[in-house]
């Protein structure tokens, strides 16, 4: 018996989750025939798809015929959940399309269409509701072939007919079909599988017309694709037991098997995580049974996993591809009063892990919560959601539409930071790409210059967020980048220096680039009375779109084409009041395209990349022992590294570059990091140098390619280790965070001590309890300049404290900051320090308050040299 997941795509309306309806009965799994205007359908199980009589979420039945067992998922057809959809198509061995026999080819119709050809899933034709009034066969047949491509053969014709189709649509199968005046079922099933042949059917599934048909289709024109023997699975769904609340990981086993109990693990470095799948339950609507193992092809939903995230891979399969679809409009998450933004959004956050596309933020510099949605219906649906979930009945601002930025030359980035003991410089190439092909990265560094590993870092910070732009402060996105040219220091380099230096280069590239602004557009379908063509087309060309040439049908006309999101969000209201409720609009995401007023835009929004402080434009340089910053304007002379490039410039003859900049006729200027450096690639040639150590040293000079550190005789290194779960429970708002998610805690307290260790300089060792963890062999890891130490096994914090404390104290100066009383006794007996929970709770305050006044001094400064400025360059009066 064949095993196969199929899914169900069409249209809002189309009658998708009635053919569901039809063929669960028709196979013998249903014994009463469900309807959607019923409310009884057996795949519409949450209260909200009853209700509304559309699917929502994707749902999964289980059915059998003589041939086949299926797993058979139902999809959203509204255009809002059009990203829910997408997530599905990845496990799908084949695809059924529903088109509506009255309505034909839609705009979402051919979204569909894209996307299923992106993910090469074969597709079933089945054209529903041939028995309304105004269904042709015939003119479906064309608008297939017209909108969306060649290869669809109608199967319900005379077998020579079909078979003379079939043999049209593939060179091979035509000089078959001469020979021999046929074509085998095997050679059919082939096309269907490698996507040149759609098969089509036509009925009625309210009615079940024709669906007898189209299941025995399914039965005689599918293949079993071939499964790998060593495990692997691809996560396409996280939802939450309405019940228990329990979280489940939906995957399809691709290869093997798993069997419950078993240990997965994901991820990478920091990011790795191992885990037990302690159920693995088989759904088929609302129920579902538990089972050992699940086989290759199986889809099965799995309890104990807490890491996974949509689009993993498990085992030997790899991550999914970045969803074509994506939000466009960005709303404002409004509470009620007196709910504690902080406490509510790791709540909301579950949200985001069924649907990664609602991207719930918190907006630092409005404190605000915002949240994206693809439209009007999700929004509504999202609420209520809210409401029945956690009890919270909120409310959403005006919707704005999320703009995009790119660049229409190449240019190069260059970004350095040097505060004192860090070190990095990264040239980057930045080139505009193909619209809609997003960020793609490379490198042209050789690692003679920069070791592999701190290149791959590099890429991953390039990938690691969404970087924004300058115009609008909006993402970054059709633009390939190329690692030029970069450099670590052997001994100063962190990994978040890295990080800092990628941003940098990043967002001093933008500035000299020519920028872009992008905006959403729909492909739109509006189908409105005659009289009124004249009226929707002056509309469109008033918000910057394109219409096609309209289409008269009787009364009625057709108009397509293409216009912003910004001017369409709204305009079906228009629509239906216009055309007194004859009118019909329907949209579907086109893409980005250039904003058509971007001046107007940029100046409406009044973004300041120079007074962005989370993302500076300017770079951080070292001299005399302390770090200082560069405009971004003048990075380019204070850089440590040439990369060659040289845009824009016309092509010089042919040159040797040396890194030392050595010169004809000039005396040799290189720093002194750059003699360490020659003199290192001179012994890895010719081998080790007993010698005595004379580099000169001129303890005056200081040119800009020199980076040096001065320290003070006597004054020793000081560390500061932080018992951090004390800390946590100790401090109020961390503690009231703990009880709801105690790693979200823990990471607050760890960008609370990053900030700390930034204005302090010193060494921060941040200390968790682990010694509970069974067979846990204890961890170090570096954050951003800040140790985070996980114990080992029956070993606590306290124990862990008291050793370190006791090997640094005699070279260093220690504090521990904790209000664990037995562990401060035995501090201070090592010769070291201890401050308190509140004490270090007020210490923290503290440097966030000279943090703060720090930056007002520096933009008052600012300010006032432009006063001095603006009153220099008046006229004088004579």
């Amino acid at each position: 018996m064949k095993k196969l997941v199929i899914g169900i795509l069409a249209h809002v309306d189309a009658g998708k989750t009635t053919l569901s309806e039809a063929l669960l009965y028709t196979s013998g799994t249903l014994r009463k025939l469900g309807r959607v205007d019923h409310a009884d359908a057996f795949l519409d199980t949450d209260v909200q798809e009853r209700e509304r009589g559309i699917t929502i979420f994707s749902k999964q039945a289980l059915m059998s015929t003589e041939k086949l067992d299926i797993t058979l998922l139902d999809t959203p057809g509204h255009v809002d959940f059009s990203a829910e959809m997408e997530r599905t198509l990845q496990v799908l061995d084949y695809a059924i399309l529903v088109i509506s026999g009255t309505d034909g080819v839609q705009g979402h119709t051919r979204t569909l269409w894209k996307l299923l050809s992106r993910y090469e899933v074969p597709t079933f034709v089945f054209v529903n509701k041939m028995d309304l009034a105004g269904a042709d066969r015939l003119q479906v047949m064309d608008q297939l072939h017209r909108g969306l491509g060649e290869g669809f053969v109608d199967f319900t014709m005379p077998d020579y007919l079909r078979d003379e189709a079939v043999a049209m649509c593939d060179e091979a199968t035509l000089d078959y079909y001469l020979e021999h005046a046929e074509v085998s079922v095997e050679q059919t099933a082939e096309l269907i599988a490698n996507r040149r042949v759609f098969p089509c059917w036509f009925g009625a599934a309210l009615r079940l017309d024709g669906v007898e048909d189209f299941l025995a289709g399914l039965e005689t024109y599918t293949r079993e694709p071939a499964h790998g023997r060593s495990f692997g699975a691809r996560v396409f769904k996280i939802t939450y037991d309405s019940k228990t609340n329990t979280r489940l990981t939906w995957i399809k086993v691709t290869g093997g098997t798993l069997r419950a109990k078993a240990l997965l693990s994901g991820g990478e470095g920091e990011a790795h995580w191992e885990e037990k799948a302690d159920q693995l339950r088989r759904y088929s609507g609302a129920k579902y049974q538990m089972t050992e193992e699940a086989a290759a092809g199986d889809v099965i939903a799995v309890t104990g996993l807490s890491h996974t995230r949509c689009g993993d891979g498990l085992g030997e399969e790899t991550e999914s591809p970045e969803p074509m679809l994506e939000p466009v409009i960005n709303y404002q998450l409004i509470l009620p009063d007196g709910v504690d933004p902080f406490n509510t959004l790791p709540r909301l956050k579950q949200l985001e892990e069924e649907d990664p596309m609602l991207r719930i933020v918190w907006n630092e510099q409005w404190k605000q919560i915002h949240v994206r949605l693809m439209g009007q219906v999700q929004h509504e649906v999202l609420k209520r959601l809210i409401l029945d979930r956690f009890g919270m009945e909120v409310s959403f601002g005006k919707g704005s539409v999320i703009y995009k930025e790119t660049i229409a030359e190449a240019v190069e980035g260059i970004g350095h930071y040097e505060p004192l003991r860090h070190y990095a410089e990264v040239h980057l190439l930045m080139e505009p790409g193909k619209r809609g092909s997003g960020i793609r990265v490379a490198s042209m560094c050789s690692t003679d210059v920069l070791e592999a590993h701190w290149q791959q870092l590099v890429l991953t910070h390039l990938l690691e967020r969404e970087h924004p732009g300058v115009l609008t402060g909006s993402g970054i996105t059709d633009m390939k980048i190329t690692l030029a040219i970069a450099r670590a220091h052997q001994k100063h380099t962190e990994g978040g220096d890295f990080r800092q230096a990628t941003y940098r280069a990043i967002r001093h590239g933008l500035m000299y680039a020519k920028n872009i602004l992008l905006e959403p557009y729909y492909d739109f379908t509006i189908e409105l009375p005659n009289e009124c063509v004249g009226r929707a087309m002056t509309d469109v060309q008033a918000m910057g779109g394109t219409v096609n040439n309209p289409q008269p049908e009787g009364e009625m006309t057709l108009l397509t084409g293409y216009a912003p999101v910004a001017g369409l969000q709204d305009y079906w209201g228009e629509v239906t009041a216009y055309t007194r409720g004859r009118g019909r609009l329907s949209c579907a995401l086109r893409g980005y395209e250039p904003c058509h007023e971007q001046d107007k835009v940029v100046e409406a929004i009044g973004y300041d990349p120079e007074r962005d402080l989370e993302n500076p434009v300017d770079s951080v340089f070292c001299a005399h022992g302390g770090g200082f910053t560069v405009k971004w304007d003048q990075v380019k002379e204070y850089a440590h590294l040439d990369s060659g490039l040289r845009l824009g410039e016309a092509e010089a003859p042919e040159e040797v570059v040396l890194s030392a900049r050595v010169s004809a006729g000039k005396s040799y200027n290189g720093s002194l990091e750059q003699d360490k450096e020659l003199m290192r690639i001179f012994e890895r040639t010719y081998g080790k140098m007993d010698r005595q150590d004379y580099l000169y040293r001129s303890p005056a000079r200081r040119d800009p390619d020199d980076s040096y550190t001065v320290r003070v005789r006597g004054l020793l290194p000081q560390y500061l280790l932080v018992d951090g779960y004390n800390i946590i429970f100790a401090w109020d708002d961390l503690k009231k965070l703990a009880q709801i998610d105690i790693a979200a805690a823990r990471s607050a307290l760890e960008d609370i001590l990053h900030n700390y260790h930034g204005f302090h300089k010193c060494e921060i060792i941040l200390v968790f309890d682990a010694y509970r963890v069974k067979g846990g062999r204890g961890s170090m890891e570096k954050h951003d300049g800040i140790y985070v130490v996980y114990t080992r096994e029956a070993q606590t914090a306290d124990n862990y404290i008291e050793q370190t404390t006791y090997q640094l104290a005699r070279n260093c100066r220690v504090r521990v900051a904790t209000s664990d009383n037995l562990e401060q006794m035995i501090i201070l007996g090592h010769n070291a320090m201890y401050v308190s929970a509140d004490a270090f709770r007020v210490e923290v305050e503290q440097t966030k308050m000279h943090i703060s006044e720090l930056i007002e001094g520096y933009n008052m400064r600012n300010s006032s040299a432009g006063k001095l400025r603006d009153v220099a360059d008046r006229p004088q009066k004579t």
